[in-house]
């Protein structure tokens, strides 16, 4: 089927959706999705979606590097229909390996936010976001100020040298904030941004973000980045000790007086070598439906990506994520900027 055949059809199945296309009028039966994410809540996701097309969804479960590496081998023979992958910058290599197939909706175009969705082209869009997580900051109240961080720039100031702790620079989260921050401030100020960085570690990185939580909780550090669900799962955590990290720090939306905190995504993406178009295209603007997005993010206690949905998170609530300014720097700068950070990265001794 060639690719023009393929948006064909693509656009006749996404004409149906809307219109209420119903099992019964349904001619593809089977969606071959190979996901990073593994929530509970994602099963209910799935069987919704079945019950309203009759599409039965086969799921191929791994990590991210798992599926692109699977997709890569597999090539044209790849079953694969649709891919759930949960970063930007990982979404972003991929699209650079070709491993994508663009589309073009109306609806997306309608209902997600297009910086948080890859650049478009003639062909369309390779991927977009379904939910959304901030990079946030957390401090020792005790030892630091919450003005003294109410930036990432900040982060880099020698009034906080020996209390930063992150995990490794170029863990795909941490590729995907200094990717944005440079688009944002350019390549200079970039650059000499991660050497402040560099400057304050309290230690060489290492560990998740959980690790960088705990660790500001313990007083190895002063200051730390974290994705915003780490924090969250930590306050809904049912383990007392849990529950005391949390209450010995404090969490800041960085730069609400300006650029808005970076938000990254978990994003979807329709398989090059696709060989259910029409049921992938069906998903993919499933996905952005009212209900769908409820439970996309609240699997991973995230928040919605489509304009206009709201969903009721008490943790994310309680750390004052319910209503907070995002950044709206492209997430597709991510793709344009991921080599020349890491070059960056190597330059400043960031490890």
């Amino acid at each position: 089927m060639t690719t023009n055949r393929r948006f064909t059809l693509s656009l006749l199945a996404a004409a149906a959706l809307s219109a209420g296309w119903t099992a019964a009028h349904a001619e593809d039966k089977v969606l071959n999705l190979y996901s990073a994410r593994h929530y509970q809540t994602d099963e209910a996701l799935y069987s919704d979606f079945t019950k309203a097309t009759g599409i039965k969804i086969n799921r191929v479960d791994a990590d991210d590097a798992g599926i692109v590496a699977r997709l890569r081998a597999e090539g044209a023979a790849s079953p694969a229909d649709v891919i759930l992958l949960v970063d930007a910058a990982r979404l972003a290599v991929a699209e650079s390996q070709g491993l994508f197939l663009p589309i073009k909706s109306a609806k997306l175009d309608a209902t997600i936010p297009a910086n948080l969705r890859s650049a478009a082209t003639p062909d369309g869009v390779a991927w977009t976001g379904f939910s959304t997580r901030a990079r946030v900051i957390v401090y020792d109240p005790t030892r630091v100020k919450a003005a003294d961080v109410a930036t990432y720039e900040q982060l880099a100031d020698p009034k906080l040298k020996g209390m930063l702790c992150t995990r490794s620079g170029s863990h795909p989260y941490n590729l995907s904030l200094f990717a944005t921050v440079v688009e944002r401030l350019g390549d200079q100020k970039g650059e000499a941004w991660l050497k402040g960085l560099v400057d304050n570690m309290a230690r060489d990185p290492k560990g998740g973000d959980t690790d960088q939580i705990k660790g500001v909780a313990s007083g190895e550090c002063g200051v730390a980045l974290t994705n915003s669900y780490y924090f969250a799962r930590m306050l809904k955590s049912n383990k007392p000790e849990d529950r005391a990290v949390t209450e010995r720090v404090r969490v800041v939306f960085p730069n609400q007086g300006t650029s808005g905190t970076h938000v990254n995504i978990s994003g979807a993406a329709v398989a090059r070598h696709a060989k259910h178009p029409e049921a992938a295209m069906a998903f993919m603007e499933y996905l952005a439906s009212p209900s769908a997005q409820e439970y996309f993010a609240n699997g991973n206690n995230e928040f919605p990506a489509a304009k206009g949905v709201k969903i009721a998170n008490a943790a994310l609530k309680a750390m004052g994520g319910d209503d907070f300014k995002a950044e709206t720097v492209p997430l597709a700068s991510v793709a344009r900027n991921l080599t020349k950070v890491q070059q960056m990265l190597d330059r400043a001794g960031y490890k």
